[in-house]
């Protein structure tokens, strides 16, 4: 009797320590907490293509006047730098090379380096500008240009959609759009653009060249030249002994005549 009492007070207590056992290996582990996935980051701004201007003014058109003040004057590297290195980006107005062989006067050959280098500035705007910013821009006139402010400034009219620019000494019109794409803009314009700052000065005139020397024909030479170059010797006059020496002669021969006729 105490045996089977022990056998099952045995069975009951192995029971009750291998079921909490059999218990946590039945349960399932708990998930792992995982970390909020990031989202993604946006795409960064597609970097705008290097614009080379001298190339584009090389084929676009008839710019070569225009392109070769750009590069002896050094323009060119600051509307470059604008047009690359900056988020404002640039507008250049472009005259063709008719406009300025129709130049009469003033004329560009009569202003100094820096009164050039003053002009060429004057032919752009430090800011990207497409046509149909010029409608709103005319209200904003006017608009400082490379050059400068004030006398350096353009007036912009929008007239049914062309744009016309005055720049106190001159007006012109955008005659084409020779390429707009931000952040570069260039256009062609009908004429030279003149700040009144320069032309509505007095402009030093151009000095004249210097008189050539005058070179004597062989028919105003001194007839005392030879052909040689050297002078011809002047004849001189009698000498003085030999003048006395004939007047004493002559005497001699009056007095010989005289004593010849008191013996005749």
């Amino acid at each position: 009797m105490e045996l089977s009492m022990l056998l099952t007070f045995s069975s009951t207590l192995l029971f009750l320590v291998t079921s909490p056992t059999n218990a946590q290996k039945g349960a399932s582990p708990p998930a792992p907490i995982l970390p909020p996935t990031p989202s993604p980051a946006p795409a960064p701004a597609p970097i705008p293509p290097y614009v080379n201007l001298t190339d584009l003014l090389s084929v676009a058109g008839p710019f070569h006047t225009f392109l070769n003040y750009l590069i002896s004057t050094k323009v060119i590297d600051t509307f470059q730098n604008q047009a690359n290195n900056t988020e404002e980006g640039i507008t250049i107005f472009v005259p063709k090379d008719n406009a300025f062989s129709s130049l009469k006067k003033p004329s560009l050959s009569n202003l100094t380096q820096a009164q050039l280098k003053q002009v060429i500035l004057f032919h752009a705007l430090p800011h990207y500008y497409s046509l149909a910013d010029f409608k709103n821009l005319s209200q904003l006139s006017p608009v400082s240009t490379f050059a400068g402010a004030g006398e350096f400034a353009l007036n912009f009219t929008d007239v049914s959609g062309t744009v016309h620019l005055d720049s106190g000494w001159s007006k012109t019109k955008v005659s084409s759009s020779v390429h707009s794409t931000d952040p570069v803009a260039i256009y062609q314009v009908d004429r030279v653009l003149l700040p009144e700052a320069i032309f509505g000065t007095d402009i030093p005139p151009t000095p004249a060249p210097a008189p050539a020397p005058e070179i004597s024909s062989a028919a105003d030479s001194p007839s005392s030249e030879l052909t040689d170059g050297r002078h011809a010797p002047a004849t001189s006059p009698p000498n003085s002994a030999y003048r006395i020496i004939n007047l004493g002669w002559i005497q001699f021969v009056l007095a010989v005549s005289g004593v010849l006729v008191l013996f005749l």
